[in-house]
């Protein structure tokens, strides 16, 4: 979902995952005089703690694809109710035009039978 008037179709790849690359704007490492490497402690071996995390990764990626999806689906209906909205108040002003016309040449066909009647008299 990128706005209510235009949606971006993209496709991402959950599994298997991608490494991260450090971004342009990100201070590298080497570019102090020094090489600094911080090493993180965990409490869970790697593997297990992967075991726990990838599954909530795969179910946090699914989950906001389908909020985003939903988010397209009401964009669309929302643009699709509120054109099918405006072509009915132009087709309502075009018949009230229409009839008003009509009943307009219908009050006048009456008026000058009334005057033809009272001219013939």
């Amino acid at each position: 979902f990128k706005s209510v008037i235009s949606q971006k179709l993209t496709v991402t790849q959950l599994l298997p995952l991608k490494t991260l690359q450090p971004s342009a704007g990100a201070v590298s490492e080497q570019s102090t005089d020094s090489l600094v490497q911080t090493d993180y402690l965990y409490e869970q071996p790697p593997q297990e703690l992967l075991a726990t995390l990838l599954p909530r990764y795969v179910e946090v990626q699914i989950f906001g694809s389908l909020l985003e999806s939903n988010a397209a689906e009401h964009a669309a209906r929302m643009t699709a109710m509120d054109s099918a909205s405006a072509n009915a108040g132009d087709m309502i002003d075009s018949l009230t035009l229409t009839m008003n016309r009509i009943r307009q040449a219908a009050i006048t066909r009456e008026i000058i039978e009334i005057v033809s009647g009272a001219a013939a008299i």
